[in-house]
């Protein structure tokens, strides 16, 4: 049960706050004494929802915890419940409160954008804000399916895909006109008004059109067979093939629906997956399928109403959604997203017909996808629980953090921390640290002292409590005794006894399967090299390897691309580009002395000296 002087504060400080509450509707959030969000709700009446609170003996465990943590609650008001609605949603996308219903991705979906700022409008996919002129159709579940009908697009209707640099410089044709994927407009190869008439062609097919599109074809490629022009009949031949492979990729439509979204949902195992199909023009776009976050006794209406508040919070509603599963509140949901969309939506849970079959081969998808889910994270969780039982640790950690360094020579040093958990690699926790003290770069035991201090120290400082669950339950170290020596040092000296620390390191000549894990209070060992978990703890340190090669690449690129004249005082873009263009690159100019520098036009005696001491210390020997 919840702490009952916890329970008691919590409900004293709710209490507080209903006596100042209207009765109208709006959203209320639950914050714990760091500020952090715990729960985001909406209400028809906040007056008449946020008293149940006050009876935490009346709620589920789960909730209890979460009135005992409350040190403050925030209020907004909104004019209509839907207004509430979609506040909540935003609300709890950017503040991700524990005790909320969660979606966890956070990926945008691709469309296909044909440009209206050019006299040859460029076919593209494009993903992210739509601001760039032109007709977007999508979404798209995935870059495949964009890459695959774009493919097709470029087959059949022969549209530019270069950037309009490119195209404005080009002066012969290039390779995607030479296998017939371009009708090379940026040489004249085709008129402005015959692209504009396969532009048409193109956005007809993307608007569900294509069987007219086909049958127009086939009569001009059995006209162009009649008149013996059998290189212009080929022609039509290969694009009625580029459209029929788009449309063999169409396991299911659904023909005579504008635009609509397929949403099912499966519970199994106290977890749920939710299947997203995107219908647009009829054709297939593709699907996803999502495992929000949520407490296991959340039935899977509820789960699916949260979720679709918070999905088309990202993404723009279509005018009909197919649903699998009733959910609390339809008319509501349907309000909100029609607000968000300014056109009518509008929610159906079919009962029989091509929808329903529809519906149902999305359902059967959601139910595969969660038996997969459960599968892996049976078998991760056996992993787990084999890590515990190998390091002496008293249950299955809940967070692993695994740290790693990069450098070449000392520079560029960025050290690296990844997360992982029952449910795998947490790639939003993961972390880079650029190495601040220059005199600590070639030194690996060093470069690691200062990775955990700054984490730590900082856990410390925003997490003393330790409530946030953003403590390690097992350290991994990617090195030996000396980095395991190093990292327990600065525990030590913060005070932190409680947190386990192993060091990994591979064997001779960096091979792997012959590990050695160091321990600070027991002896090291290696494990045989078929052990599973052996194999785990081999993707956690790959996995941590990866990632901090990438930081330091990141890095790297970075500074290779400041220009040390820059910091400089006293140069600007003028003096730059006049040095620049003596001695044709900054590293001519680091290695310049003192007399050359003076022969740059508009470089004073004293500048000359600032630079060369900027690059050599003061004293010109040049």
């Amino acid at each position: 049960m919840a702490d009952v002087a916890g329970d008691r504060a919590g409900v004293a400080v709710i209490a507080a706050t209903l006596r100042t509450l209207p009765d109208t509707p709006g959203v209320y959030r639950m914050l714990d004494r760091s500020g952090d969000a715990l729960y985001v709700g909406k209400a028809r009446s906040l007056k008449k929802r946020v008293v149940a609170y006050t009876r935490p003996e009346r709620l589920p465990v789960r909730l209890q915890r979460m009135i005992a943590a409350t040190a403050r609650m925030e209020i907004v008001t909104t004019h209509t419940e839907a207004e509430a609605l979609l506040l909540e949603s935003n609300l709890i996308k950017k503040l991700k409160p524990r005790y909320n219903i969660l979606l966890r991705d956070d990926k945008s979906f691709p469309y296909i954008l044909i440009g209206t700022d050019h006299d040859y409008p460029r076919v593209l996919k494009h993903r992210g804000p739509r601001t760039r002129p032109g007709q977007y159709h999508g979404p798209y579940a995935s870059a495949g399916a964009v890459n695959r009908t774009l493919v097709a697009l470029q087959k059949a209707f022969l549209l530019r895909s270069c950037p309009d640099t490119v195209f404005a410089n080009r002066t012969r044709p290039c390779l995607l006109y030479q296998i017939k994927r371009c009708c090379a407009p940026c040489v004249g190869r085709v008129s402005e008004p015959e692209y504009a008439a396969l532009v048409e062609q193109a956005r007809a097919f993307l608007e569900g059109r294509s069987q007219d599109m086909q049958r127009d074809l086939a009569h001009r490629m059995e006209d162009a067979s009649a008149r013996l022009a059998f290189e212009e009949a080929a022609i039509y031949r290969d694009r009625i093939r580029a459209l029929t492979s788009v449309q063999s990729h169409q396991d299911i439509t659904l023909p005579g629906l504008g635009e609509a979204d397929v949403v099912a949902v499966h519970q199994a195992g106290g977890q749920t997956c939710i299947q997203v199909f995107f219908f647009r023009a009829g054709n297939n776009h593709g699907n996803r399928a999502y495992f929000p976050a949520h407490a296991r006794e959340d039935a899977a209406g509820t789960v699916l109403e949260a979720f679709l508040g918070q999905f088309y919070a990202r993404q723009m509603p279509p005018r009909v959604i197919l649903l699998s599963e009733a959910i609390p509140h339809p008319e509501l949901v349907s309000e909100a997203l029609s607000i968000r969309a300014e056109h009518k939506v509008s929610l159906h849970v079919p009962q029989r017909g091509q929808r329903r079959k529809v519906v149902d081969h999305a359902l059967t998808n959601a139910r595969e996808a969660l038996a997969r889910r459960l599968a892996e994270t049976s078998a991760h969780r056996t992993l787990l629980e084999g890590l515990a039982e190998l390091l002496g640790l008293e249950a299955a950690p809940e967070r692993i953090e695994v740290y790693d360094n990069s450098h070449i020579s000392g520079t560029n040093p960025i050290g690296a921390m990844i997360v992982c958990g029952p449910e795998g690699f947490q790639k939003t926790s993961y972390r880079t640290f650029n190495i601040r003290h220059a005199d600590v770069t070639a030194d690996d035991y060093a470069m690691m002292r200062e990775v955990m201090e700054r984490r730590f120290a900082r856990a410390m400082k925003e997490d003393p409590d330790r409530t946030r669950g953003q403590w390690p339950d097992l350290v991994l170290i990617d090195g030996g005794q000396g980095q395991l020596r190093a990292a327990c040092g600065v525990l030590e000296d913060l005070g932190i006894e409680d947190v386990p620390l192993v060091g990994v390191a591979k064997g001779p000549d960096r091979d792997a399967g012959r590990e050695r894990f160091f321990l600070p209070d027991r002896p090291s060992f290696l494990l045989p090299p078929n052990h599973p978990v052996l194999y785990f703890v081999q993707r956690l340190r790959d996995e941590a390897h990866r990632f901090a090669v990438a930081g330091h690449q990141a890095r790297r690129k970075k500074a290779a691309a400041v220009n040390p004249l820059d910091a400089i005082p006293g140069i600007g873009a003028a003096r730059k580009k006049a040095l620049m263009h003596h001695f044709g690159s900054a590293k001519a100019v680091a290695a310049a002395g003192l007399a050359d520098l003076e022969a740059v036009e508009g470089i004073s005696a004293g500048l000359a000296r600032k630079i060369y001491e900027t690059f050599h210390g003061a004293g010109e020997k040049g």
